[in-house]
């Protein structure tokens, strides 16, 4: 492969043009195409992907009739001097078009490349502020595209949609193939009135989602149990089975209570809505419905509805992975379920919020799902472990902790139940030592509900104590600071 001279020096001498744009002085639209077939050439050896980001000033032209075109060319050239500061010696900037950079970011994937970005738009916007706004599109190789030309036009997509989505203007094409479809979108029309369903399917047929049609809550059901529904819009007052009835149904079962249910009623008092939300209803509608709101409620719950969808899957996928941990120990199994359960009636008791319910009941799934770094050996070893096996044994919690890490963002407060649910209120905890109210409230009822369960359960090491035992021990461990005497007390209120 030629050096990136020899590149250079054959492209003036075959094009006959300079390889460098003069007034930023990065390389031109030529050369720029010239480097990305290069760098998938590259790519096809060394099998190391790339990004492509196309970087636009949005307003150019506005700043140019508004400040001149001198200042529009001074500023243009000052961004491109910034954006050479900001990438490594092996990463490409040319002028794509205007005032449009085109970056080639060498050996990064889309979250590299965001990074990149991330520090060109600090970096403009605090040297000059006031004065246009960036946008970034960012398209990755081979991720995105498998020839030039389709990378480069992922990525001019991916612009313009960072250009519309209001957001912080950057945009990537992986994240714009991962935007919810609407055509997957199936949504269940309920009403006892056919000139009302006939009204909704009008107001819903320009769009391209899947209406199924019920004329009371029965219907409805039955509906429900023959396809897969992304969203319920549904009549309140019905014959045989009213809306409250059929949402109160739908959201008690497991597999239907992440559905999200609109409530269309011409009742507007307050005590209806309470039933209504009392019912688990997610919204309402008031009759006579109005077709903008309608919409906007459709479109706002249907892409709430990916989200838990997302959600549920990153969940069975921890919780297969938290299977296999228990299946790796014989004295374990059922162990996760026992502990989740037990710790939200606890938590329950106690008065916790939703979500702090929500976090004990992943987190207590998925507490020991660390063990899958722990050798077979230590786990069912048939006696106490020794000072060596215990270090390896206590580092559970932190591979656990950070193999759920990167899923923060919907697992919440259930990584504070992973990390800590093996602290003490003394300091003598692990593996942070943190001590008192630094530890999560959640984490604390884990760790008694945890250690009852262990107690009561035949281990590797010792046979199940009674329950009596077990509260004795807890009790002395309460009374030492080691754990928290008032999750103990509501405990011992439930099974006793």
């Amino acid at each position: 492969m030629l050096s990136e001279t020899e590149l250079m020096d054959e492209y003036e001498q075959e094009t006959g043009s300079p390889f460098l744009e003069s007034l930023t002085g990065l390389f031109t639209h030529g050369f720029f195409q010239v480097i990305l077939d290069r760098e998938i050439k590259r790519f096809a050896r060394q099998k190391n992907p790339f990004s492509l980001v196309l970087i636009d000033l949005g307003g150019l032209s506005r700043f140019n009739r508004k400040r001149g075109y001198l200042s529009g060319d001074r500023l243009l050239k000052d961004f491109a001097g910034l954006t050479r500061e900001s990438i490594r010696d092996i990463d490409w900037a040319a002028r794509y078009e205007g005032g449009t950079l085109a970056l080639i970011l060498v050996d990064a994937d889309t979250e590299g490349a965001r990074k990149v970005v991330d520090r060109i738009k600090s970096n403009f916007e605090a040297r000059f502020p006031d004065t246009v706004e960036l946008f970034a599109g960012l398209s990755c190789y081979p991720r995105d595209a498998q020839s030039q030309n389709d990378l480069i036009i992922h990525a001019q997509e991916a612009l313009k949609q960072a250009k519309k989505k209001g957001g912080d203007g950057i945009s990537s094409y992986t994240s714009l193939c991962r935007t919810d479809d609407p055509e997957k979108a199936t949504i269940l029309l309920v009403d006892d009135e056919p000139i009302n369903l006939k009204l909704y399917k009008a107001f819903l047929d320009p769009f391209p989602y899947e209406t199924i049609l019920a004329q009371d809550g029965f219907e409805a059901l039955e509906k429900i149990e023959k396809n897969d529904i992304d969203l319920i819009l549904m009549d309140v007052m019905m014959p045989g089975k009213t809306g409250f009835e059929v949402c109160s149904q739908l959201k008690s079962r497991e597999e239907t209570r992440l559905i999200p249910i609109v409530l269309i009623t011409g009742l507007n008092d307050l005590d209806s809505r309470v039933k209504g939300m009392e019912s688990g209803a997610d919204d309402f509608l008031s009759k006579p419905v109005n077709r903008p709101e309608f919409l906007a409620r459709t479109k706002s719950l249907l892409r709430n509805k990916k989200l838990n969808n997302r959600l549920t899957s990153i969940e069975n996928v921890l919780f297969s992975l938290a299977n296999a941990v228990e299946a790796k120990d014989q004295y374990t199994q059922g162990h996760t379920i026992r502990v989740a359960t037990l710790a939200m009636t606890l938590g329950e008791k106690m008065g916790l919020t939703d979500k702090e319910l929500e976090a004990l009941r992943i987190g207590g799934m998925l507490h020991d799902i660390g063990k899958i770094g722990i050798p077979e050996h230590i786990l069912n070893k048939p006696g106490p472990l020794d000072p060596k096996e215990w270090e390896l044994m206590k580092t559970h919690s932190v591979i656990g902790y950070n193999i759920c890490k990167p899923l923060g963002h919907s697992l919440g407060s259930a990584l504070d139940v992973i990390r800590y649910h093996h602290e003490k209120m003394d300091q003598s905890g692990y593996p942070d030592g943190l001590e008192g109210s630094q530890i999560p409230t959640t984490a604390r009822i884990m760790a008694v509900v945890d250690i009852f369960d262990a107690l009561t359960s035949e281990r590797s090491y010792r046979p199940a104590l009674g329950q009596k035992k077990a509260i004795q021990l807890l009790e002395k461990e309460a009374i030492e600071g080691k754990l928290d005497g008032e999750v103990l007390k509501h405990l011992l209120d439930i099974i006793q």
